[in-house]
């Protein structure tokens, strides 16, 4: 898989094309939960196709199956070079969706539990989660992220990030440790990607495919993906690694056919008049 790189941190060399677990135990959000069989041979698919970097979270499940306990069973002990990315900060609600947030106190708990469940002595990348699935709300942060900042001095993390912020919070963090991802809903913040790419911090869209919830724009997309003989799937994530150098996308699937077809898209090089049909 021929697919640029991104230095993450500035000291972990990762392909710019990842996956993302959230898929591995559910296929809809309100669907029944997928056999742990299943995710267990994507994961290791993904690795053998040259993915380097995973994004999970302890709240990617759907009963009895969890996304941390699927990479645990299917990649450890973990191979050199492979960086896997959490986020903290969403709570279980009752209907055991994450609609709630975590105190300041509660942070080390979570992060604990993510080091045990990956069985990791460190975590490569936390993100502090930041609110719900809207947009972000604007609340300070600092109180929270100061808390990972101690973690990661103590050793438990390498890296910090932040998720589902805006500029604001995004400067506030800033100021308390160093940031290396920021992962929000996807790259239609100018201002913050632009600062992103300044300062060497990946940028990582969540929902890259749309998630279910922001349907992709087929009609666009699939001129394209005429002209180049691609699936619109495809297309969308070609167009948005190419969107800066600071992209990372982390599709993710439960379905080998899927993942196949998603890393796949790094062998697409889109020219000036694909680019210009996806703008529009």
């Amino acid at each position: 898989m021929t697919i640029d790189t991104f230095s993450l941190g500035g000291d972990l060399t990762i392909n710019r094309l990842g996956f993302g677990a959230m898929r591995l135990a559910m296929g809809t959000f309100g669907g029944p939960p997928r056999a742990a069989e299943g995710g267990i041979a994507v994961l290791r698919r993904a690795v053998e196709l040259g993915v380097n970097h995973i994004d999970t979270a302890a709240f990617y499940g759907r009963g009895e199956v969890r996304a941390n306990e699927l990479i645990r069973t299917a990649l450890a002990p973990y191979r050199d070079g492979l960086v896997i990315a959490t986020k903290v900060g969403p709570l279980p609600g009752p209907d055991g969706r994450p609609s709630g947030q975590a105190t300041p106190d509660q942070l080390r708990g979570l992060v604990e539990a993510d080091l045990r469940s990956l069985g990791l002595d460190r975590l490569d990348l936390v993100y502090l989660r930041v609110g719900g699935m809207t947009g972000p709300g604007g609340e300070s942060i600092a109180e929270r992220f100061a808390v990972l900042a101690e973690l990661r001095a103590q050793g438990l993390i390498r890296h910090l990030g932040v998720s589902n912020v805006d500029a604001a919070q995004f400067a506030e963090a800033r100021a308390i440790a160093p940031v290396a991802a920021v992962q929000n809903v996807h790259a239609d913040d100018p201002g913050l990607l632009a600062q992103c790419e300044e300062a060497g911090i990946a940028y990582v869209p969540f929902f890259p495919l749309g998630g279910g919830r922001e349907p992709l724009d087929t009609e666009r997309l699939g001129k394209v993906a005429v002209r180049l003989g691609a699936t619109t799937a495809q297309v969308a994530i070609a167009a948005l690694l190419a969107t800066s150098p600071s992209v990372l996308a982390i599709p993710g699937t439960g379905r080998l056919d899927h993942l196949e077809e998603n890393l796949a898209a790094g062998e697409l090089t889109l020219s000036e008049e694909d680019l210009s049909d996806l703008r529009g």
